[in-house]
């Protein structure tokens, strides 16, 4: 019997990530998956970065020993923009690719000039975040919004089908700014949560803008580096979603049930 492949390894604080793997799957359907929610811990902005740092690099310790995974990735902005440093570093024979704020090919397309990032406020407070402001869109003008609720907003409506549009919409509201007779042209989701809300912020918005969502970007960069590895064998078996709290509510076994994943025990990690 030929053995199953190693697994690319797709990790969020929640279900964003699974924006990505809807992207991917496209680009990679070849490869075993598996999916892991750091729910316990969710959310993220919540932490203090020097814990949430050190618990990142403990987990992902347990997580490449436990699949030994071909690729990491890792679909979560704020894990990327504040330790995927630390990761490569502790785990150099790890392939991990991160996830960042798309400054760069919104400050390309921008017309007006005025770009909004909307994000985390961890993701916001983050010097790698200005760093990419500064390096790409010097020219711009560049709004960074953080909000506290739209990835909470985002985990409801993808269990429950249903969001508050006024709370979406007051969430969302500070990236749009009029400035000497220009608009706002684009917001980047710089939240892999934020684009299953997409539509009821286009529904929301005072003015139509490019939403720029990075989940196509990731599974590209995903593709460009799993061509580098030997070529995988797809098992029969379904591929497999993990929470950290070992303890998933039913909507949320549904959810990854819907997205191709069989979810299976794991103990609690912390």
């Amino acid at each position: 019997m030929t053995a199953r492949a190693n697994p690319i390894l797709f990790f969020d604080s929640g279900i964003g990530g699974l924006s990505v793997v809807k992207e991917a799957r496209v680009l990679l359907p070849e490869h075993p998956y598996v999916y892991v929610a750091d729910d316990a811990a969710f959310p993220y902005g919540a932490w203090e970065e020097d814990a949430l740092r050190a618990r990142l690099v403990e987990l992902f310790g347990q997580l490449i020993d436990r699949f030994s995974p071909s690729l990491i990735v890792i679909a979560c902005n704020t894990a990327s923009t504040l330790a995927i440093a630390d990761l490569r570093a502790a785990y150099p024979g790890a392939l991990f690719v991160g996830t960042v704020p798309a400054v760069k090919p919104a400050a390309e397309r921008t017309h007006s000039g005025l770009v909004s990032v909307l994000a985390t406020p961890g993701t916001v407070r983050r010097q790698y975040t200005r760093d990419l402001i500064s390096a790409y869109a010097g020219k711009c003008h560049v709004r960074l919004v953080g909000s506290e609720n739209l990835a909470r907003l985002a985990e409801q409506y993808m269990r429950e089908g249903f969001v508050d549009e006024e709370a979406v919409r007051v969430e969302i509201s500070p990236c749009f700014i009029e400035q000497d007779a220009r608009r706002t042209d684009i917001v980047v989701l710089a939240c892999t949560h934020y684009p299953f809300l997409v539509n009821r912020m286009r529904k929301t918005a005072p003015w139509p803008v490019d939403w720029i969502d990075t989940s196509e970007a990731i599974a590209r960069r995903a593709l460009t580096l799993a061509e580098t590895l030997p070529p995988p064998v797809r098992a029969e078996a379904p591929d497999s979603a993990f929470f950290t709290s070992g303890n998933p509510p039913a909507s949320l076994r549904r959810l990854v049930s819907g997205f191709g994943f069989r979810l299976e025990g794991f103990p609690a990690f912390v």
